[in-house]
């Protein structure tokens, strides 16, 4: 018997670093699983690094007949007690393929915090045969409810984080000035960093405006965008619409992302819409202060005032003052810094969040499955 993690993912964003997180704690534990991933993708690759039992599959779309049949197989020949979807289009490919392979136990993650589509096919993923829904934040589990998502189905279940990356010895030594040295910025510089997809609902746009406020206020601020997507360009060109291209910096998809953080000032994620921001946990892992919007899962981290500052969505304008308080109030900066930092120590670990995953298998019924395939 098995366990069968399928992640569709075909880029390497937060989802699949969670997933991987997941697939690691899942080996440490000794219990036995197979991982799905895209042949070929950034998951594929670390995944194999890290000596997990990988199937690569190739999901192409939703509708991918060749896949699910191919998959089917894959479940029964190995046994699939349970299957967890990582995102909407493993769920879509794995939810039929665990139907003609009749695997008794299912369950989806979801990550963001946008309204369920009414549509026959995304109705199906979440609400036929599926045994639970993992939220990763109160804000996504509103949302499902909102969407008829029976909430007894629904667990809450945060994301986590592999601190190693994070406090290794020669970090503290060497990272600090790595971007000053790599843009040639001044000392006295003070930078403002974002760690996101380029996509709309991130609002990087938004940041942008608020870095032409900043320009005219306090100039020694330059901004940093880390990650790439489809606003690439739209970006590139609202900076030089805007006069801020001279302190506004596309670093594009970086490797060396603990590095970074720990050369910045400050961390923002400016999303209107938000499942939680895993980039943010990565943030107060490195001691940074935070400014972020008050969006979808985002406040059940940053606590106002506490471990971070909270504007509005859309609103450069509040986004530029709390930037603003916090490069002026250093004190206050350290202070938040150090509490989000002993947040995520206390309540955001892998070893936390895959703990909560193993009982919620548990709980929807493997235990006794396991028991009965033990003892045929």
């Amino acid at each position: 018997m098995s366990l069968f993690q399928i992640d569709a993912g075909k880029e390497w964003r937060g989802g699949q670093r969670q997933s991987l997180f997941l697939a690691k704690e899942l080996k440490r534990r000794g219990l036995p699983f197979f991982f799905i991933v895209q042949p070929e993708s950034p998951l594929h690759q670390k995944a194999c690094e890290a000596e997990l039992p990988v199937l690569p599959f190739k999901m192409r779309n939703e509708f991918d007949l060749p896949a699910i049949l191919r998959l089917a197989w894959a479940m029964k020949r190995k046994k699939c007690l349970l299957a967890h979807f990582h995102d909407a289009h493993s769920a879509a490919v794995g939810s039929v393929a665990a139907s003609l392979a009749k695997v008794p136990f299912r369950i989806i993650t979801r990550r963001v915090d946008f309204p369920l589509k009414k549509n026959y096919f995304s109705r199906r993923k979440y609400m036929k045969n599926v045994d639970a829904i993992i939220a990763i934040s109160e804000g996504v589990k509103k949302v499902l409810v909102e969407g008829g998502i029976d909430p007894e189905n629904i667990e809450v279940i945060s994301s986590g984080i592999d601190f190693s990356s994070f406090e290794e010895d020669s970090l503290a030594l060497t990272s600090k000035d790595y971007l000053h040295r790599e843009f040639s910025f001044a000392v006295d510089d003070y930078l403002v960093g974002i760690v996101a997809h380029l996509a709309d609902h991130k609002g990087h746009q938004y940041l942008i405006q608020a870095t032409k406020i900043l320009k005219q206020q306090a100039p020694k601020i330059k901004t940093i965008i880390v990650g790439e997507g489809p606003l690439s360009m739209d970006l590139d060109r609202q900076a030089k619409e805007l006069d801020v291209e001279d302190i506004v910096f596309f670093l594009g998809f970086r490797k060396d992302i603990p590095k970074i953080l720990s050369s910045l000032d400050l961390f923002v994620l400016s999303s209107y819409l938000e499942g939680m921001g895993s980039s943010i946990l990565d943030a107060m892992a490195s001691r940074l202060p935070v400014v972020a919007t008050k969006v979808g899962g985002i406040p059940e981290v940053v606590i106002h005032g506490e471990t971070g500052l909270l504007v509005p969505p859309r609103n450069p304008s509040a986004l530029a003052r709390a930037i603003l308080m916090l490069y002026s109030d250093k004190t206050l900066a350290s202070r938040l810094g150090q509490k989000g930092y002993e947040l995520v120590h206390r309540k955001f670990s892998a070893e936390a969040m895959a703990d909560k995953v193993v009982r919620l298998y548990e709980k929807v019924g493997l235990r006794k499955w396991i028991k009965i395939y033990e003892k045929a």
